[in-house]
């Protein structure tokens, strides 16, 4: 958002701070002078829909605007809201395809929502007041050897957004969190990204799985991907149709390393939304 005078800024401010509070959108003529408010709906075309919920307690809502806007989603268990969430933005301002976060829910419960967004010129665009409910906390057993619930360790990889620790937004981490809502993303490595994961223990490996990750502008999608053993063992290259989902690969080896190399991408801060190891460990 660019703000060329201090008045102005104060208005936003007020006006933001309006739209937190109020269950819908005030007519425009009860917002300060020199503040314009429009519906939502005026610049996308989708539903609202909050999804990928998981367990650790947050989801995402995916949506793309007509122009650039900087958005951010108010919620909370009432229609006072409570909590506040931004774009999963890396650059900053304004932009088209929007993933807000949404972190602290808890299950099985209902939640009050609102869409905001302002442009550079400084108009409003705020939604309706919505809900949704999360859904029970999966019981399901983790199954991938490549996570650290599972003793798996990351050696080595090309590089993290911002040198991000491993934990952080963007590290390492985030691919072998079994998490859709997080993402490691490389310093613009493209073709030349790679990560090396040590199992626990030698295991028989039945499948894999790569969950790319993606940037509005069409960069960061991996196309193809090989893995290699500490054998020197290469398997692949493996082909992602698209960066909408994870895609299994059904695979029969044994190994304790293994490196993901991408070797095909969209070029950019390549990485990877998810990856999954699934087999078992060798007696």
């Amino acid at each position: 958002m660019i703000v060329k005078h201090p008045s102005i800024m104060t208005l936003v401010l007020l006006a933001v701070a309006v739209a937190a509070c109020s269950p819908t959108p005030a007519p425009t003529s009860s917002w300060p002078d020199g503040v314009t408010v429009r519906q939502i709906y005026d610049i996308v075309s989708l539903p609202l829909e909050v999804t990928n919920f998981a367990n650790d307690g947050s989801a995402t809502l995916s949506i793309q605007s007509s122009i650039p806007v900087a958005c951010t989603i108010v919620y909370g268990k009432t229609p006072q809201f409570g909590a506040v969430t931004s774009d999963q933005d890396m650059a900053g301002g304004t932009h088209t395809d929007h993933h807000p976060l949404l972190s602290g829910l808890d299950p099985e419960t209902k939640y009050y929502y609102r869409f905001q967004g302002v442009d550079a010129s400084g108009v409003l665009y705020i939604s309706d007041l919505m809900t949704f409910t999360t859904p029970p906390r999966s019981t399901a057993a983790i199954n991938n050897l490549a996570s650290a619930a599972l003793g798996a360790e990351i050696i080595g990889y090309s590089s993290a957004y911002g040198d991000a620790a491993p934990s952080a937004t963007w590290g390492i981490g985030a691919a072998f969190d079994d998490n859709p809502n997080t993402a490691w993303s490389t310093a613009g490595d493209g073709n030349d990204a790679w990560v090396e994961v040590k199992l626990a223990e030698p295991a028989r490996i039945t499948a894999i799985s790569f969950y790319s990750r993606s940037m509005a502008d069409g960069s960061a999608i991996t196309q193809t991907f090989t893995v290699t053993t500490e054998t020197g063992k290469v398997l692949g290259p493996f082909e992602l149709p698209d960066a909408t989902q994870p895609y299994k690969f059904e695979v029969a080896f044994e190994a304790q390393k293994l490196k993901f190399e991408l070797r095909n991408t969209t070029g950019g801060n390549t990485g990877a939304q998810d990856i999954a190891v699934y087999g078992e460990f060798l007696p």
